[in-house]
């Protein structure tokens, strides 16, 4: 892990900050974004906010674009030179669904870290690039018991920093 940008302010310096294809998981506290999905629907009993990727749809990781940690859909008429390596709709049932933690989005910071989401395992040993990833089941649960108005916040951190802050942050 390495220190994310969320809605807390790390209290521990000697921990790095997340950044671009560092390969850790954003540390923190964060607000949950929409959720992406290839189905035309979220799964059944979910009222989370939910957008279909379709063959145009994009989000980008690379610093250097305007729209960086960002959803982005593309004229078809009209692809950018930079799409294939962004699009979103890959066919991998990893990103069946796309759950995104908002790291770095208020404002996006280039390089400091994107597209971090909660999405599918690939498998029990198969680490991910930042994202926190579970077994398709329990990530479909997980979308049917998160309620919108009641505002969820994914919380990520190291033992010893939840420790720390467990109390003065509310933390249960």
């Amino acid at each position: 892990m390495a220190w994310g940008r969320g809605v807390s302010t790390p209290t521990d310096s000697s921990i790095p900050w997340k950044m671009e294809k560092d390969g850790k998981a954003p540390a923190g506290v964060f607000e949950l974004g929409r959720l992406h999905g290839y189905a035309a629907g979220p799964p059944q009993g979910s009222d989370w906010p939910y957008l279909q990727v379709g063959p145009y749809d994009a989000w980008v990781d690379d610093p250097r674009l305007p729209h960086y940690n960002q959803h982005v859909r593309v004229d078809p008429e009209n692809i950018p030179s930079w799409f294939e390596s962004q699009r979103m709709r890959l066919g991998d049932a990893a990103y069946k669904w796309l759950l995104e933690i908002r790291h770095n989005t208020n404002p996006p910071q280039p390089g400091y870290g994107s597209a971090i989401f909660f999405h599918v395992r690939r498998g029990p040993d198969r680490p991910s690039a930042g994202c926190t990833t579970m077994a398709v089941e329990n990530l479909e649960n997980m979308i049917r018991w998160i309620r919108e108005e009641k505002r969820p916040y994914y919380v990520l951190l190291p033992k010893a920093e939840y420790d720390k802050v467990r109390k003065s942050w509310g933390l249960p």
